[in-house]
């Protein structure tokens, strides 16, 4: 298990965690959560913008104190997936993950479902009409 870090006790300065490094390690710990589709960036134009790998700490807000952090998750999940289920499996692993490799005090982590990806199935291409060659 890791040791909490105690600011006050280091002798060699101070150790700050930029929110952004809080930001990708919750992004990361919620994309690997089954029924998870990806991070949303927000919606724009009526529609959840999904992010890739490369943006993880863009669907995160995050505020970070000397010990505890806040988190605000903004997900899209597969359709189909339990929503409840997914959050709070989210929940978990991202508290988890965060306090083990920061050491921060998770207080809160929200989750914010944004919009559900529908898998498309291959578009069935119209027939064209058959013309008869007279």
């Amino acid at each position: 298990m890791a040791e909490n870090v105690n600011i006050d006790e280091i002798q060699y300065g101070q150790i700050k965690i930029a929110d952004e490094v809080v930001g990708i390690i919750s992004g990361l710990a919620a994309t690997e959560v089954k029924g998870v589709a990806g991070m949303s960036g927000g919606i724009a134009g009526g529609i959840a913008e999904m992010l890739g790998r490369k943006n993880l700490s863009k669907g995160v807000k995050v505020e970070v104190g000397e010990k505890e952090a806040a988190i605000d998750l903004y997900i899209v999940v597969e359709y189909g997936a339990k929503i409840p289920e997914v959050s709070w499996e989210i929940q978990e692993r991202v508290k988890n993950a965060v306090e083990t490799m920061t050491g921060l005090n998770v207080v809160e982590v929200n989750i914010h479902i944004q919009g559900v990806n529908i898998e498309k199935e291959e578009d069935e291409q119209p027939e064209e009409p058959h013309h008869r060659v007279r």
